[in-house]
């Protein structure tokens, strides 16, 4: 009792401390010369009782909201631990509620001010294809060999992912889930549809590759990509030839700047980021590499499992958690026993930042719902033509 009494009483404080600081705010004269609607003092007073009813509500909810994702943080260290110590997983080793919701009044509006709506801040802008095939052009003057139909770019996907031991299964239903199933060799996150109008990321292509991805996998394997198209120049002939071996000398010329910074994802990103950083994600686009590039990238998740002692195969389901949360998440989630992943929220999974700009993992916010919504997603798109024509590719 003496504790929620100290406890009222320290809110009943930092709620009078609050008004009277609304109070000093609210008394301020207005910038610029911009005039207010004449407000009664009952008016003001009651918006400075709301207003610190809201400030409080707001900072209960941030402090709860940081020390949430603390903990996320930390469970997450503690697992990765454990597992380098082959400890097993258990379920208390994961936050197991839900993150907070704010709750509390709204934010009252000032009687007292200007009766125009401030601008919204602009959003930032999120570069396209146009502009990764700009930087391509000016940096390493490189234009990608374009397919002649989407057919022909589906083949030559079909055939890499083949090469790279990728089934006809996680290659059909991972493009039917991250493509829309009809999506083409060139979509880009939120253009998918004539609906929208503006590109939410960079994710490009039938895996939906971000620019980062691009640059990460031409640093980490870029080896790998020169030595698959030098044998792919050696078997065609004259201008054919010598078109892929000009091709092969812009690759080096990419790899070799991808590999200007250490290999870590915050330092491909502040690269990627660059202009001459973007020029790499036109690689995708391109006939040759494209297919390396997206393929390789649902490879290395195999094999990120494999080495952790993963012997089954994935499902496509749960290849594309490897590919959505980032490897050391994705393998997390995949190897979960069946009994916990209907208690373990989905956010331990992620940063609050991708969490809150995600509605798909908000709305199936336990572990099971993800898998379970990511395969209806699949089962529904496998249906569509484009799902259909990369089967039938897979097949030749």
């Amino acid at each position: 009792m003496r504790r929620n009494g100290m406890r009222a009483a320290l809110a009943g404080l930092l709620l009078a401390l609050l008004l009277a600081a609304c109070g000093a705010a609210i008394s301020q004269p207005l910038a610029d010369g911009a005039t207010a609607p004449a407000a009664s003092a009952t008016a003001m007073a009651d918006y400075r009782r709301k207003l610190a009813e809201y400030t409080l509500a707001r900072q209960q909810y941030e402090a709860e909201t940081e020390a949430y994702w603390s903990a996320i943080a930390a469970k997450r260290r503690d697992r990765n631990a454990k597992r380098r110590n082959q400890i097993p997983i258990a379920l208390d080793d994961y936050v197991l509620a839900q993150p907070p919701r704010y709750t509390g009044p709204p934010r009252p509006i000032d009687p007292s001010a200007p009766a125009e709506t401030p601008p919204a801040p602009p959003r930032k802008y999120v570069p396209v294809v146009a502009d990764f095939l700009a930087s391509a052009k000016q940096y390493f003057n490189f234009v990608p060999a374009r397919p002649r139909s989407e057919l022909q770019f589906k083949r030559a996907y079909a055939r890499a992912a083949a090469q790279a031991g990728l089934t006809r299964e996680q290659v059909v239903r991972l493009y039917a889930f991250e493509s829309g199933g009809n999506g083409k060799y060139d979509v880009q996150a939120g253009l998918e549809y004539s609906r929208n109008r503006r590109a939410i990321s960079t994710a490009l292509g039938y895996n939906q590759l971000l620019h980062v991805n691009s640059l990460s996998l031409l640093a980490e394997k870029g080896d790998h990509f020169i030595k698959a198209l030098t044998a792919k120049a050696a078997g065609r002939p004259g201008a054919a030839r010598s078109a892929l071996e000009r091709k092969i000398a812009v690759v080096r010329r990419m790899v070799a700047f991808a590999r200007t910074v250490p290999v870590r994802w915050s330092e491909h990103e502040k690269l990627a980021d660059t202009p001459q950083g973007l020029g790499l994600h036109a690689l995708n686009l391109d006939i040759d590499v494209g297919p390396l590039l997206q393929s390789q990238k649902l490879l290395d998740s195999i094999l990120f499992a494999r080495r952790k002692g993963f012997d089954r195969p994935l499902s496509a389901a749960e290849l594309e958690m490897m590919n959505f949360t980032g490897d050391g998440n994705g393998f997390d989630i995949v190897t979960m026993p069946t009994a916990m992943r209907g208690q373990v929220p989905t956010a331990n999974f992620f940063r609050q930042s991708g969490y809150e700009r995600n509605p798909v993992v908000i709305r199936n916010n336990t572990v099971a719902k993800l898998l379970a919504a990511t395969d209806a997603v699949m089962d529904r798109e496998i249906k569509r033509q484009g799902a259909k024509d990369m089967a039938a590719a897979y097949s030749r």
